[in-house]
């Protein structure tokens, strides 16, 4: 027991140690990236700011989050589990435009055990959004959770729903502007376990043109610098026919709630 509760503390110092020498280099080398330094006055429409008729779709940095619709429940799952404190709405208004959604056979929102919401919700925030604004581009993914069948017929339930603002699957997309693309406004990305994969030319994308490497770590520093090696490895964004996701969200580790989880989500 006490070697345990002494590998837990050290596990806490690691993360304690890593989260300050990260601000440490953010400190030192700045945030500067292409475009930092722009900052709309309206994150809701930031996007139309943008010179619509000159931006291809693969100049866009696009801001995203980790497990977009996973809130949890108060007092139960929410202190360890949850991802997010706000709506997709709310999130899509302050300039969230990437979005990770996973399902379970049910068309419920979940997270391995945490189970939230009808993925309902999540559609109608989405077109509620699109139906204020009018330039503003969404990439949103929707997977199976691990685990889990995919739901019946969801692909169709996807093209039900959103059909009318999706860009369909298409490697020339990347190489066209925005005002190209418009009205059209989503591109969705659907990755089930076991159902066949959209082809190209359908109106939802597979899996292959949203990538990542993700790692299982609650380490910041060896998070973001694991993002950096795999970003230097893929080909220039003007050349690539995918969307590259870098993830700097850690994981907390189930060890022990209070000594390893808990400093982690806040």
């Amino acid at each position: 027991m006490g070697d345990q509760f002494s590998k837990l503390v050290e596990q806490r110092k690691s993360v304690t140690t890593e989260k300050k020498t990260l601000c440490d280099l953010q400190q030192d080398c700045g945030i500067e990236f292409p475009s930092y330094d722009y900052h709309p006055p309206d994150r809701k429409n930031w996007m139309s700011g943008l010179n619509l008729e000159n931006v291809q779709l693969n100049k866009v940095v696009w801001p995203g989050n980790h497990d977009s619709a996973t809130i949890g429940i108060p007092l139960i799952t929410r202190p360890y589990a949850q991802c997010q404190s706000l709506s997709i709405y709310h999130q899509l208004e302050i300039g969230t435009r990437v979005f990770g959604i996973r399902v379970q056979e049910d068309r419920h929102v979940c997270n391995g055990i945490l189970l939230t919401y009808s993925v309902d919700v999540v559609i109608n925030d989405i077109k509620k959004f699109l139906s204020e604004t009018q330039s503003e581009i969404i990439i949103l993914e929707i997977r199976t959770e691990f685990g889990h069948e995919d739901p019946p017929e969801f692909d169709k339930y996807l093209e039900d729903q959103l059909g009318e603002f999706l860009i369909h699957q298409d490697d020339q997309v990347f190489e066209k502007t925005i005002a190209e693309l418009l009205p059209k406004r989503i591109v969705c990305v659907w990755k089930p376990r076991n159902l066949p994969k959209p082809e190209a030319g359908r109106a939802l994308w597979n899996g292959g043109y949203l990538k990542d490497n993700w790692i299982n770590t609650n380490l910041p520093l060896t998070k973001f610098e694991s993002n950096l090696k795999y970003l230097s490895e893929q080909p220039p964004a003007t050349s690539r026919n995918y969307f590259y996701r870098a993830e700097n969200t850690v994981t907390p580790q189930a060890d022990n709630p209070v000594v390893c989880v808990k400093p982690v989500t806040e």
